[in-house]
């Protein structure tokens, strides 16, 4: 853990008790302030009372004693409107604050030679991939490595400060939009496509939000940018137009003169200008498609900057394990293999997992976001068939009519028997049955690490002993 000592012996209020707040509240208390936490959901408030957080019901509190509002980043800050609690602290001039804030102060606190570093990964699409696969590279280099964030283990409950820690940090947008203080040795920014345009109040917030990841940054930090959509391709020359610290694109589209290009899923190192073939990704049983490429030389790029050999990165690379519910391979049934791509919430993100095969039994549907799957019509000639499930699976339909073959099958485990069964039947040679929904997946489960359980519990119930892991051809 890391005790927030900044606000010792004063008032605190923590609203929020998930993963974040929690952490947040242990942190604080840790650091001996006065800890006044709340969450409007009862279940969230007991578990947090059963390991020691001091429960004060912010509704009903004189607000005029707190020295700080720690809001927890899925709490709305600004749109569709502030919450409540928000405008309490505001209109006392009690100071609105995130765990990462917290984070980023405490590592301000400290002389530069006992920094550790801090590797900061956002995007619309990757960001959990690129920053387990940096956490990964970094330690089979030998290096004290800690991962969290908005992936796994939250910030503030990940090990104390240390001169010699290499902090991986996945921040999303809410984190950073309640975050001032952070300065990353090495930024990353993936993608950005439309996403929480409600939570941003539009296009412009979005990226206003994303683009805090490099707010501090200074002589001797890097910035590393993907140049493969509108939006960080305008970053990236913004940056190099006015920012201190070095920049370096990477692609997996186009060939760089300067960065790094994954090209075909050949991996080229122009850092220094001369284009040097590092390696072949196909050699990675689990980074396929363009867009794992893109996520593999952020992640090169990232370690380079910290000085590391580049053939230890890429041996790390293709030793890296996958992360669940991204491209994760389930297993396969007589010869019919299964990809759990549940954490594909939207269009862009399915577009790449379509991308990733040249035909698949395709599942898809749930809560739909602004625009459905139309921005997928142009793949559909790698669509064998598709199974729709949810709220969606209606309008899904109606979007695929004359497009491609499709079934309204409703639920999980109906579609992925019914998949299995036109692979089966298809006569092709390892047929692939990819869940990647297109949708949030609220509307029938907590959410997208439930969906993809769900999903590799009916393949595995549908092959019982048939069920065999999928075998990576030699490269």
């Amino acid at each position: 853990m890391i005790a927030i000592t900044e606000y010792a012996g004063r008032d605190v209020a923590v609203y929020g008790l998930g993963r974040t707040g929690l952490a947040a509240a242990r942190a604080l208390k840790a650091g001996k302030a006065k800890v006044h936490a709340w969450d409007d959901n009862e279940a969230s408030r007991a578990k947090a009372e059963a390991e020691g957080i001091p429960i004060s019901d912010l509704n009903k509190r004189d607000w005029q004693s707190f020295a700080a509002l720690v809001l927890s980043p899925g709490i709305p800050l600004t749109h569709p409107q502030p919450h409540r609690l928000v405008r309490l602290a505001e209109m006392t001039n009690v100071p609105v604050v995130g765990d990462m804030e917290l984070f980023a102060r405490a590592v301000q606190s400290l002389p530069e030679r006992g920094r550790p570093k801090i590797i900061g990964i956002t995007g619309t699409n990757g960001k959990s991939t690129t920053t387990a696969l940096i956490g990964h590279i970094l330690k089979e280099c030998g290096l004290d490595v800690h991962v969290g964030g908005n992936i796994g283990t939250g910030v503030l409950d990940l090990p104390a400060l240390s001169a010699n820690g290499y902090y991986v940090l996945e921040l999303s947008s809410y984190q950073l939009d309640l975050t001032k203080s952070l300065r990353c040795d090495v930024s990353v920014l993936l993608n950005m496509s439309p996403d929480h345009l409600d939570r941003h109040g539009g296009m412009d917030g979005y990226v206003a939000a994303k683009k805090r990841i490099f707010r501090n940054q200074g002589a001797g930090d890097t910035a590393i940018i993907g140049f493969d959509d509108k939006y960080a391709q305008a970053i990236a020359m913004s940056l190099a137009q006015g920012g201190e610290m070095r920049l370096a694109r990477i692609s997996s589209e186009f060939a760089l003169g300067r960065g790094v290009s994954a090209i075909d899923g050949k991996l080229f190192d122009s850092l220094a200008n001369n284009a040097v073939r590092v390696g072949d990704l196909a050699d990675s049983a689990t980074l396929p498609g363009r867009h794992n490429w893109q996520n593999a030389a952020a992640a090169y790029a990232a370690c380079r900057a910290l000085g590391l050999d580049p053939g230890r990165i890429f041996a790390a690379i293709l030793t890296f394990p996958g992360l669940a519910h991204r491209m994760e391979q389930v297993g396969e049934i007589d010869g019919v293999r299964f990809v759990n791509d549940s954490k594909a919430t939207n269009a862009q993100a399915a577009e790449q997992a379509l991308r990733a095969y040249p035909r698949v039994y395709w599942i898809a549907g749930g809560q739909a976001k602004a625009g459905g799957i139309e921005p997928l019509m142009p793949l559909m000639d790698r669509v064998a068939k598709a199974y729709f499930v949810g709220e969606a699976a209606d309008d899904f339909a109606r979007t695929l009519d004359g497009k491609a073959s499709h079934e309204t099958c409703g639920t999980l485990d109906k579609a992925v028997a019914r998949a299995l069964e036109d692979a089966k039947a298809s006569g092709e040679e390892n047929p692939i049955i990819l869940l990647s929904p297109a949708c949030a997946s609220f509307d029938q489960f907590k959410d997208f690490e439930a969906r993809g359980d769900a999903f590799r519990e009916a393949v595995e119930t549908l092959g019982g002993d048939a069920l065999r892991p999928v075998m990576r051809e030699s490269a």
